[in-house]
């Protein structure tokens, strides 16, 4: 009894899930540096009205495609240089994030709503009506999806609203699929089969018992449809498709200044890195979150 008693006083204390989250996470040094770089570009976005020296819109119009500062005629009134307009780029490049980041935070929040829904209702439909979610989803999924985002905003009016929604529908698929893989492996198990003999009704089935336990897949499909979100709507603002001029949206950016390539690389490369960085750093925290969240990788 005593033998019994010193083992279970010397066991060791398991982490808490927090803690064991952050252990998974922090093996995993990409993902910890694209956290802390996503830290910094959504700070930069939330201050960009503080930080940005000029307002986006502004026009300075004596100063049009100057230079950034490390360059022969920069100056520190615009660090990173202006467009062909005479705006700093630097301004709109904070206010871009901010654009950017709102559509991803919107996209991801429509698409991940109406997939989980769909997903759950096909995971516990009979077996038509799972069939038609299904068939549906593979009908979108057949297009490509930037061809398909561009069809629907023709359809509804080139605007940013309108390509976050043509964004969320091309996106909305894959968590339906995910939802309703996990919903089928989860709701065999022996907790749902003495929730239902207990009485459960079907939605407390679905979002009380069952859910909870599908998120970690639908977590890191978030981080990435974030990323994709970003990388569309940009691509959606460089063909004329998604936010209109003169809003200061990356891809809005690109589309303007394409023409002065040779004169100005800043106006074409500050807007591309931004992108770069944005969805690279997103990227590399979504396989830390992967890591973390799936107990398939997770060493005994």
């Amino acid at each position: 009894m005593t033998d019994m008693t010193e083992v279970a006083i010397t066991a060791p204390k398991r982490p808490g899930r927090l803690a064991e989250f952050w252990q998974y996470f922090s093996e995993n040094r990409g993902a910890v540096i694209g956290m802390w770089t996503f830290a910094i570009l959504v700070l930069l976005a939330l201050l960009a009205d503080f930080i940005a020296p000029h307002s986006a819109t502004e026009q300075f119009r004596e100063a049009t495609l100057q230079p950034p500062v490390w360059q022969e005629g920069g100056s520190w009134t615009f660090p990173l240089g202006t467009d062909p307009l005479g705006r700093d780029m630097l301004s709109r490049l904070l206010y871009g994030a901010r654009f950017s980041f709102f559509v991803g935070m919107v996209v991801v929040v429509i698409a991940a709503t109406g997939g989980i829904l769909l997903g759950l209702v096909a995971g516990f439909a009979p077996k038509w009506l799972d069939t038609v979610i299904m068939r549906l989803m593979d009908i979108i999924l057949s297009f490509p999806s930037l061809l398909l985002a561009l069809v629907l905003v023709a359809i509804l009016g080139p605007s940013l609203l309108n390509a976050m929604i043509a964004i969320s529908i091309v996106l909305q698929p894959h968590y339906v699929r995910l939802t309703r893989a996990a919903v089928i492996n989860e709701r065999t198990r022996d907790y749902v089969v003495s929730a239902r003999v207990a009485g459960a009704k079907l939605p407390r089935l679905m979002f009380v018992t069952v859910l909870p336990n599908c998120l970690a897949p639908i977590i890191v499909q978030a981080a990435l449809s974030f990323s994709n979100a970003i990388l569309d709507v940009a691509a959606l603002g460089f063909l004329g498709m998604g936010a209109q001029p003169p809003t200061p949206e990356w891809g809005t950016m690109l589309a303007e200044a394409r023409e002065f390539i040779l004169r100005a690389w800043w106006v074409v490369t500050l807007p591309g890195l931004a992108i770069l960085i944005t969805v690279l750093s997103i990227n590399l925290m979504g396989d830390g979150l992967r890591d973390a969240l799936d107990p398939k990788l997770k060493r005994s």
